[in-house]
């Protein structure tokens, strides 16, 4: 070998060093996120008060995770998945968060369902949703995308593949034709106000009968003259 390929040789082994280590740092840390798992916590105080916190709840504070209801959904979605992609999507659970009006959102959402990578979509639309948010995050920015608990905020193609590819998804979809994505849920889920029940009416203010609602007086039966009753 002589002087000049020997330098080749060192210098393109140079440039694919940091490319191997940015694969295996990107490996290692998707292999630690189930340990650094973090939720979000919706707490509703004695005073009705509602606030969000990434910190567990003590035992007697009125607490759920947030999104905990599309757990079922997704795990319903995940049954009809070949069964390399379901270990694969069990072990790295993929959510996006998106908006409306969000053109990288749309973006990103493109490049997942072309890859065919199972995801659960969670939109961001109301004030509670950003509160929300910005506890997961740290921001308020979107898109933002979850690979287990690797957290990426911001679209790039680059980086994304880059992820998923570490984390063992399939580079070409492998769906099957059946399969159904689990439709946009909001990232809070708030519960429909109940309709108020109507109020007793004050005694001095009992509604005054008309003529046609005003009782009929009945003739006493002829074998009872006076009308007692029993």
């Amino acid at each position: 070998m002589n002087k000049t390929t020997a330098a080749f040789a060192s210098t393109n082994t140079a440039h694919r060093m940091p490319v191997r280590l940015a694969v295996v740092g990107l490996a290692i840390g998707l292999a630690a996120a189930p340990a650094l798992a973090q939720g979000v916590y919706r707490m509703v105080g004695p005073d009705g008060r509602v606030t969000y916190s990434d910190q567990p709840p003590p035992a007697n504070v009125n607490a759920r995770p947030v999104g905990s209801a599309t757990t079922n959904i997704a795990a319903s979605a995940n049954a009809q998945l070949p069964f390399e992609l379901r270990q694969v999507s069990s072990r790295f659970p993929v959510t996006l968060y998106t908006s409306t009006d969000c053109v990288p959102c749309n973006s990103g959402r493109n490049l997942l369902n072309t890859r065919g990578i199972p995801y659960v979509e969670k939109t961001i639309n109301t004030a509670q949703d950003s509160e929300a948010l910005k506890r997961l995050s740290g921001a308020a920015s979107l898109p933002f995308l979850t690979i287990g608990s690797q957290q990426i905020k911001g679209y790039s193609d680059t980086e994304w593949t880059q992820f998923m590819n570490a984390a063992g998804y399939p580079k070409q979809s492998v769906l099957p034709s059946s399969y159904r994505r689990p439709a946009a849920m909001p990232l809070v889920a708030v519960k429909a106000a109940e309709p108020a029940s109507a109020a007793p009416a004050a005694p001095g203010n009992a509604p005054r009968q008309t003529p046609a609602d005003a009782p009929v007086p009945v003739a006493p039966p002829s074998d009872n003259p006076a009308g007692i009753r029993f």
